[in-house]
Parts: structure tokens; sequence; C-alpha cells
């Protein structure tokens, strides 16, 4: 089997990308513009190898994505390609529109035109698969409610509305055309990786260069976590193995508010990281609060219960588990995300 991952030299993507290669036998084609959250060197433990395919390609260069179905000839799409940080979206929402909505519109209508010259036997088997996120239900503020994956949509951000359009078009295609989709929607992902200007690894970072630990508001956002390579797993059933039309909710059930992440991060660095910055006597110390972001969502929580009944798939980590690990994996790959500062981003940004 060839997959075609959009988006694969980023923090999920490459994280699928790795787990195809490293536990199955099946051949990827990576296809990636390499944005600033792009990055190669996520991929080092398997870009060697013989089934593995990279395709510098952005995704509204209709003409290049087609060139890319027609000369890889993949037998199933797990679309992981969008601008994906909030921040960046109310500063510049346009970029978001081109990239999660025209750029899924050019992807969609190239796999069609490849699907439909498919035989039969390639026709049944093919799957777009479309990797969205949990912010598309919006907030779950007052409530003991969980999204389920007949929740309704009520973005709340540039970015979650960008996503909940590319939704839409994807079941649009399958409903109008035929093409044989399926959408996942996770819950806030963390692990090894990760794009610095994202909560976890910012919080990381900042501890070890004694810089301040900003938190929107009091920190009393609710997230639910799930550890990236659980994440990985999922998507990889979901394409093999689930139901055509359908949608699958993912999430680790694991949640906790923003402040509480941060100070668990603190708690570790204490252990792990003990010799600290000159002048900081205690991590938790340059936790500041600074003024919220517009329009941010309380609450997130999934209820995965849909992809555990049907396909199998439970979370291996715990947050403890995933945190604990996350946090020793930044603290032994420096190289990796030096590597990423010294290029444009200079831990100027945070999420949550």
């Amino acid at each position: 089997m060839k997959l075609l991952v959009t988006g694969g030299a980023g923090f999920i993507g490459s994280a699928v990308v790795r787990h195809i290669i490293q536990n199955t036998h099946n051949e990827v084609v990576n296809l990636d513009c390499l944005t600033y959250a792009g990055n190669p060197e996520s991929l080092k433990d398997v870009d060697q190898s013989e089934r593995y395919a990279f395709e510098q390609v952005d995704l509204c260069n209709k003409d290049a994505v087609i060139a890319v179905f027609n000369q890889h000839k993949p037998d199933a799409v797990m679309h992981l390609a969008a601008e994906s940080h909030v921040d960046r979206s109310i500063e510049g929402p346009g970029e978001f529109i081109q990239t999660n909505v025209v750029g899924t519109f050019n992807l969609l209508e190239a796999a069609r035109g490849y699907w439909a010259r498919l035989d039969d036997s390639g026709k049944n088997n093919f799957r777009f698969h479309h990797i969205s996120t949990d912010e598309v239900y919006g907030d779950l503020e007052g409530t003991n409610d969980l999204f389920t994956e007949t929740t309704p949509y009520a973005p709340s951000s540039p970015y979650s509305a960008s996503k909940a359009a590319s939704d839409h078009l994807v079941r649009a295609w399958g409903r109008t055309y035929g093409l044989p989709v399926i959408v996942t929607n996770c819950s806030n992902n963390y692990g090894p990786y990760h794009f610095p200007e994202k909560l976890i690894p910012h919080v990381i970072l900042n501890a070890l260069h004694g810089k301040t630990l900003p938190v929107y508001g009091q920190g009393n956002q609710i997230r639910d976590w799930l550890y990236v390579e659980d994440h990985a797993r999922a998507l990889y059933k979901v394409v093999t193995e689930g139901e055509v039309g359908e949608t699958y909710n993912i999430g680790g059930h694991n949640e906790k508010t923003n402040l509480s992440v941060v100070e668990t991060i603190c708690t570790l660095l204490e252990e792990l990281a003990p010799s600290k910055p000159d002048g900081v006597e205690h991590y938790r110390d340059l936790i500041t609060f600074v003024k919220d972001r517009p329009g941010h969502d309380m609450r997130y929580a999934i209820d995965a219960s849909k992809i555990k009944q049907e396909l199998g798939w439970v979370p291996e980590e715990s947050f403890e588990s995933g945190i604990r690990k996350t946090v020793q994996w930044y603290l032994t790959q420096t190289d990796w995300w030096q590597n990423v500062l010294s290029g444009q981003y200079k831990l100027a940004r945070i999420a949550g």
C-alpha cells in the first residue's frame, strides 16, 4: 500500500510518517511545502528508507498536486497539511484560508480526478482521510459535555473556521462525487518534534532559557491532551480499517487546565533539569499571566468511545507518562530544537 501524506514534515504528519515506515511494510509519499513549521529533521530516522519519497509541493499549486498523483499513484491520502496556530490565524487569517480551504479543495479535485481513472478495484480500495481538529466544535464552557461525532460545528477562531470549512468540503466531495472519504477530529497533541510556538514545547524551552512562561488569562482553559504517537497509531488504523463516510473523534481522555500543564512541566524540570539558568530559584517563579487572546475557547473535551468500540484504538500514554517522555525528549534532543531556534522563530509565541 502506498500512502500520500500531506504535511508529513510537520508535527503530527512526521509522527504518522515515522509510524508507517517503522511499523508497517507500506510506502509513504510525503507532500510538504516546508513552511516555517515543516522540518525535514523530524524525519531523519526514516528518510533514507526505500519506502519513503518526498515532494516539496504547495497545495495551492493545483497542477503540481495533480502531478504528484500521476507520478506516485497512491492507494490512499492522509491529509494533514494545514496552518494550525490560532494566534497566527488571528494576526493573518488569509494564509489560513488559502492553505486550509483552497489547498484542501485543490487536493480533493486532484484526488477525485485520479480516483475516477482507477479501475474498479482501485476505486473501491482508495481512501481520502482528512485529519481535522476538535476546535471546529467550538467551546464547551459551563457544561460537562464531550464532543462527539455529531456535535454541531461552532468554530471560534479563523483557524478553526478554516478547518471547519475544509471538513465540509471533504464531506461534500464524498456525498456529491462519491469520493471515499473519512474524517477524524482530534484533541490537542503534544510530544516529540513539536514546533516551539505551541504551549508545551514553548514552556519547556522558555524555562530552560530562564524566560517567562506566559499563560493566557488565568490559565483555566481546559484541553484534552493526546500524545502524538498515540494519535499517529489511530490515524493509521482509521485509514486502513475505518468505514468510508464515517467520522472518528480521537482524544486522550486527559483534560487539564493550561495552568496545570505549565505547573506539571515546571515540576518535571525541577527533577530532570535541576541546574537552572542564572537568577532562577524555582521554575514556577517564571510563570507570568498575560492578557487572554480574542475569542479564546475555555474547554475542549473529546468522546473517543466510537473509535475504541469500532476500531479497537485506545491511547497507550497517560498524560503523566506522555509529558514526562516529552520533557525528557526536549532535554536530550537539543540539536533539533536549537536548529529550529537558529532560524526565524525566537520563542515569541504561546498557545493553548
